[in-house]
């Protein structure tokens, strides 16, 4: 079993089955957990486990695989009043799930661009195109989201096909730009301080950052690429609980 498998077995275990004892199949004695949403270590994970509420279930969209990493993109219905879009990542070390990030946000059902925050292609392609496409995320994360050189933007995403999924912008660079200009009106800047984790698989990529948005925020953004060129985008902007439920910190 290769880890994306390994995770989405766990996951459904844990989460679609809500089995208490599959924490014990498949979660490390040492699992860190960096979530809002539960304590540290698998106890941590089953408390949260047994706080679940009757109608609770996660959508899955799609998922990718690095090395020991392995994120997922999808939706949870009865964590709140309105589902939540969610982007979640695990480190897997010797068969178990050994640490665990998350960020969430809540649905939104009008979107600029009409497209859902999870809707579009969920197959991985070009898999021989992984390590330059990883090199190419991680260099626009660097130069464009946190450096903030946004004249280099077309170096790295295509002119003609930029299909948006966060519910505020539009398609293509001029779409995101005007965006961008009503979030600085609102006191909004997007600030990018530290790229944490870029990983890719294929024709998709991740980056995992923190920052600024109104106030300090989780950046999970994911990209897909044709032919050397980002074309397609969703992402969760979250932001960063003053408090957690444990000294991990949230990355």
């Amino acid at each position: 079993m290769n880890n994306k498998d390994l995770v989405l077995a766990a996951v459904g275990e844990l989460f679609g089955d809500r089995d208490a004892a599959a924490v014990d199949r498949w979660v490390s004695p040492t699992f860190t957990q960096h979530s809002a949403l539960a304590a540290d270590g698998p106890e941590g994970l089953r408390a949260l486990l047994s706080s679940l509420p009757a109608d609770f279930r996660y959508e899955g969209a799609r998922a990718l695989a690095d090395g020991d990493l392995v994120a997922l993109h999808g939706t949870y219905h009865g964590l709140g009043p309105v589902p939540m879009v969610a982007f979640d990542l695990f480190r897997v070390a010797d068969g178990r799930l050994a640490e665990h990030w998350d960020a969430l946000v809540p649905v939104v059902e009008e979107t600029v661009s009409g497209r859902s925050q999870t809707d579009g292609p969920t197959r991985i392609g070009d898999l021989g195109r992984t390590g330059a496409n990883r090199e190419l995320v991680a260099e626009y994360a660097e130069k464009v989201l946190k450096g903030a050189d946004y004249a280099a933007s077309t170096d790295y995403t295509s002119a003609v096909t930029y299909l948006q999924h966060n519910p505020e912008a539009g398609d293509g660079l001029d779409g995101f730009g005007a965006a961008a200009a009503t979030w600085a009106a609102q006191g909004k800047n997007v600030v990018y301080r530290t790229i944490h984790q870029v990983m890719a698989e294929g024709d998709f990529a991740l980056v995992q950052a923190e920052g600024e948005f109104g106030g300090p925020v989780a950046y999970y953004d994911l990209f897909r690429l044709a032919d050397g060129k980002i074309v397609e985008h969703w992402d969760v902007i979250a932001p960063i609980p003053a408090e957690l439920p444990h000294g991990n910190g949230l990355f």
